[in-house]
């Protein structure tokens, strides 16, 4: 008999556990919204790098890209210091990076910074065709064939666009393509930034 009771208080016990995923579930949808509600800038993500050198990652230069009839370098970190760079992260077979590169070339036109390209998991025919059809932003474009260079600069995905200062410190990183609104209220701020500072 004894028995039968014992069993019959376990039993009483596990409707109130029936209880406990709804709750878990509660709990995650609660920091789940709260986040959505916070209005952060998703494509603002943190990143390690910030406040830190510049990856020293030396990438050759994309075979057979040419601008205005002189082959156009490497990425060369040693170039980053005493200007200000940004450096964008793209490939031809990217959806985001065509639709952020004629933002590309309008800021390619503003010669207080150095715009520089790393060209993540193309064949060096599809990206000369790309920056061909397109135009070419960069004045420098290195050649990260198998993403290792992208790796050390801690890509999430691919458009990624990091501005380096003139000490050669990581100063801004934007997840994502650029929009006019982006460049406007995020970039430009930073880059003006970096101008002022020595």
């Amino acid at each position: 008999m004894s028995e039968e009771v014992q069993q019959g208080t376990r039993r009483k016990r596990h409707p109130a556990l029936v209880f406990l995923p709804f709750i878990l579930f509660s709990i995650l949808a609660l920091i789940f919204a709260l986040q959505l509600a916070s209005g952060r800038d998703e494509s603002v993500i943190p990143s390690a790098l910030i406040g830190k050198p510049a990856p020293n990652v030396m990438l050759p230069a994309v075979t057979g890209l040419v601008k205005d009839g002189t082959p156009v370098p490497g990425l060369d970190p040693a170039k980053f210091k005493g200007q200000v760079t940004l450096v964008n992260i793209f490939g031809s077979w990217c959806v985001p990076c065509r639709v952020e590169h004629p933002l590309l070339m309008k800021l390619s036109q503003d010669r207080r910074f150095v715009l520089t390209g790393l060209n993540y998991k193309d064949k060096p025919e599809n990206a000369v065709s790309f920056l061909g059809d397109l135009g070419n932003p960069y004045a420098a474009v290195g050649a990260d064939l198998n993403g290792r260079g992208a790796i050390e600069w801690g890509v999430y995905g691919v458009p990624e666009t990091f501005l380096i200062g003139r000490d050669g410190i990581i100063a801004y990183k934007h997840v994502g393509p650029f929009s006019e609104e982006t460049i406007r209220n995020d970039l430009m701020p930073a880059i003006e930034a970096a101008l002022k500072s020595n």
